[in-house]
């Protein structure tokens, strides 16, 4: 089994309904978002993943945040931004996009330098 893991980042707004503290203002994040697929099977150059296609994979996943207002841009219009449910829209869209051929493994979201949460289903 080979497991790949590459980074992204982007930068958004949000604000989080119903939360008992400061965050349910308007803020922002740079918001790095780090994923992990995993396979057995290597193509013919003996790679499992492109490194550089599941960085624009990922890039194209988070393009539809990048500078928004996460409460602006669905789902997040019908849920709540948070970082739980980002990192799990983030795998989903993500697992959509690079279909078999590998297995999104995680996706972790780290909305500071010290503050992450993942996803695995």
């Amino acid at each position: 089994m080979y497991e790949l893991t590459i980074k992204g980042h982007f930068d958004a707004a949000h604000t989080l309904h119903g939360y008992p503290g400061e965050c349910c203002n308007l803020h922002g994040h740079t918001w790095d978002v780090e994923t992990s697929v995993r396979g057995t099977e290597l193509d013919e150059v003996g790679i499992v993943y492109d490194f550089k296609r599941l960085k624009d994979d990922l890039a194209a996943v988070l393009e539809h945040y990048d500078h928004a207002n996460l409460n602006d841009v669905p789902p997040f219009d019908a849920i709540n931004p948070t970082a739980e449910n980002l990192a799990r829209v983030i795998f989903e869209a993500l697992a959509a996009r690079v279909g078999s051929e590998v297995e999104v493994v995680e996706v972790a979201v780290w909305e500071s330098p010290i503050a992450k949460i993942a996803y695995r289903p």
